[in-house]
């Protein structure tokens, strides 16, 4: 006679989380807001301010990692930012307006881009002159594709936010297209790892699919404790 006690599964380490912090319905609520396209600026001279009270949220990655397609999943917008197969398509920093909560602002790719590579520098300078020196800028969201793991630019400019006291996460993309369940806990882990190494990192990681809507809610609930107070 067998004793043993079907537990049932183990718990997936990728998918859990701390989550009571988090306001699960301030995030549909606040994303469920009209988000508009309000600026685009290639140079830092020509970069816009906005009212000191509207917090910015800035999402970096490396070229085509997803960015563009994250956001458009969080607003629930299919072409709010655009997104392309060709990595680079990004070429300037775009403003995106969530009912004046939040601003959520579209960097370009670092990295890999089917460019000129004086145009990838001037990209790649303008990105991290942003990053140094945003009043507003709130958090960065560094989206890292969950297939490749961090590189050695993912982490370069985890350093410079580190040495600029910018609050920053890693949320992994493309979750639905790893190969298997232990390879992305792997990724999750190795992410998780680097936090003695990095100050400024947030200690939680979130996996993300923009196809399937995984992690999407939880974003979401992370953004809005960051977003600015408005009228229901």
């Amino acid at each position: 006679m067998n004793d043993e006690v079907d537990e049932g599964p183990a718990p997936d380490p990728a998918a859990v989380e701390p989550e009571s912090d988090l306001d699960l319905e301030a995030g549909r609520l606040l994303f469920a807001r009209p988000a508009r396209f309000v600026a685009g600026a290639a140079k830092l001279d020509s970069m816009p301010s906005f009212a000191h009270e509207t917090p910015e949220i800035a999402f970096a990655g490396r070229s085509n990692c997803g960015k563009s397609s994250l956001i458009n999943a969080l607003v629930g917008q299919k072409m709010l930012a655009r997104t392309s197969q060709t990595p680079g398509r990004t070429q300037q920093i775009n403003f995106f307006d969530l009912a004046g909560a939040l601003m959520l602002v579209d960097l370009p790719g670092y990295g890999y881009a089917k460019a000129p590579k004086d145009k990838v520098r001037r990209w790649t300078e303008l990105t991290y002159d942003y990053l140094r020196g945003r009043p507003n800028l709130r958090r960065v969201c560094v989206l890292v594709d969950a297939r490749r793991g961090v590189r050695d630019n993912d982490r370069a400019v985890m350093t410079a936010l580190d040495q600029a006291a910018v609050p920053y996460q890693v949320l992994l993309t493309k979750a639905d297209k790893m190969r298997s369940q232990a390879a992305l806990t792997e990724t999750v882990q190795a992410v998780r790892d680097l936090g003695p190494k990095h100050v400024a990192l947030h200690p939680v990681v979130r996996v993300t699919s923009a196809q399937t809507g995984r992690g999407i809610e939880e974003v979401r609930g992370e953004l809005a404790a960051l977003a600015a107070h408005i009228e229901q």
